[in-house]
């Protein structure tokens, strides 16, 4: 972390230097570029504008929401594998075999607290307030919880197996002298919760998909609620969402359709935030989409288990495709279309139709008639066989429910994680990776080396059984 705000400085210097020598004729008595603070740098409603999207930026990096995230979501989990023909990306994570000097472990730990950084320098700004000053502090908030909540899930464990137990380093303002320890899980998420709150109240404006809106920050904290097992928050936030925002579920006839669309949407439809991804602001051939792709890396396939959960009218069976790679049969994953020639797919980060699978499964274990009502309002718009079991069974239909509307979007192994579940994948993956149980502590991402070397405060807190 030392050496990420030193890229921050640097980046602070870099941006204020050009802003002086293009934009001011008495340059030459200005404050000397090597002395600007985030403060000095931060002092307009426009300088808070243009930062923000820097913040957005960070989150398009290729190993935080750009590709890794989303792609570990599913491919540490079953349904994603990695073809015997393959670029080699993320061979480590297909096998567990991954360790604490791996450079997509260390890329997803510095771009999130580089991200977080730059939110910091928007929050703690002293521009005066006013309507718009208020909408940027209140997204920069969101983006802030959406990190931590990102970094504590992959880094630490569930919140409720420990709320006591090592969670991740907190930082909250811009200081290169702080060597920071990791807090407490439950610190993580009280500070989440706080800034989601804060994002709630500030956000007035809905501007697109890919920027926090009031009820984008209310769905990230139905998430963070149902993560930590606080199901009647949870609900509550996932019903003001279904209820209050205006968004709709995208209808079976516009669902190949809407995953074709590579631009933000502003009609509400399904997306209540998505990573942004232009025609010049993008990851190139590293865009998520290619490592799906066949005219792409095409390197990640689709468990033939979780396929074979599709009903045929269920309208989510055509985002795949069987075929022969390699020679042998295969499933590829058409989730993404928009990939080589274009990369401009968005990330989805949070949809309307998890809204609705969180408050069934947080009506649960006590109003089964409001779990069925919630998760059959989804099957219905997805021409998919409604659910009518009750007990345990319900909360087993509602859990592959969430598996397959949410599959190759990054949720599947979080779900595992926060649900205390061994991974059990099928025979497409490596046998000595076939079942990896909840204990087995490769079930945490270790803290990278580097992080380790650069903060003697932290170097004692590294993961069980990471080296």
């Amino acid at each position: 972390m030392k050496q990420i705000l030193k890229y921050i400085v640097l980046l602070v210097v870099i941006v204020n230097f050009t802003t002086l020598f293009s934009c001011k004729k008495g340059y030459l008595v200005q404050t000397p570029p090597t002395s600007l603070t985030p403060s000095s740098a931060l002092a307009s409603e426009s300088d808070l504008s243009t930062a923000l999207l820097g913040s957005y930026s960070g989150l398009r990096n290729v190993d935080f929401y750009g590709r890794t995230v989303p792609v570990l979501g599913d491919l540490m989990a079953d349904n994603a594998y990695q073809s015997l023909i393959n670029s080699n990306r993320y061979t480590f994570f297909n096998n567990y075999l991954y360790t604490v000097a791996d450079g997509n472990v260390a890329g997803f730990w510095n771009a999130a607290y580089a991200t977080i950084l730059r939110c910091n320098n928007i929050i703690n700004s002293s521009v005066a307030a006013t309507p718009n000053v208020n909408q940027y502090k209140g997204e920069a908030y969101a983006i802030r919880a959406l990190c931590y909540f990102t970094l504590v899930r992959y880094f630490a464990r569930p919140f409720n197996d420990d709320p006591n137990g090592l969670g991740v380093p907190i930082v909250t303002k811009f200081d290169i002298t702080i060597f920071p320890s990791r807090s407490k899980i439950s610190e993580v998420y009280t500070l989440m919760n706080a800034d989601l709150a804060q994002a709630f109240t500030l956000i007035t404006l809905f501007k697109n998909s890919t920027q926090f809106s009031k009820y984008a920050a209310r769905a990230l904290q139905a998430k963070v609620f149902l993560t930590m097992g606080d199901k009647a928050n949870a609900k509550t936030a996932a019903l003001d969402v279904i209820n209050n925002s205006g968004f709709s579920l995208v209808t079976p006839t516009n669902h190949d359709a809407f995953w074709k669309n590579p631009l933000p949407r502003t009609d509400k439809v399904e997306t209540l935030l998505e990573v942004s991804s232009d025609a010049i602001s993008n990851n190139g051939f590293d865009a998520l989409a290619n490592i799906y792709i066949q005219s792409g890396y095409g390197d990640m396939l689709s468990s033939p288990d979780l396929y074979a959960l599709f009903s045929t009218t269920d309208v989510r069976k055509a985002l795949y495709t069987v075929g022969i790679r390699g020679g042998v049969s295969a499933i590829f994953v058409n989730k993404f279309p928009n990939g080589q020639g274009t990369e401009v797919s968005d990330t989805k980060v949070l949809r309307l139709s998890e809204m609705y699978l969180i408050a069934a499964e947080a009506s649960l274990p006590t109003l089964e008639s409001d779990a069925l009502k919630y998760v059959n309002i989804l099957t219905a718009a997805r021409n998919a066989t409604p659910i009518a079991s009750t007990g345990a069974a319900l909360l087993e239909d509602i859990i592959t429910e969430r598996r397959k509307e949410l599959a190759f979007e990054g949720d599947r192994y979080l779900d595992l994680q926060r649900l205390k579940r061994d991974v059990v994948r099928s025979a497409n993956y490596p046998a000595s990776a076939s079942l990896i149980p909840y204990s087995d502590f490769r079930r945490l991402l270790p803290i990278p080396q580097t992080e380790l070397d650069a903060n003697e405060n932290i170097r004692s807190q590294q993961n069980p059984g990471w080296k």
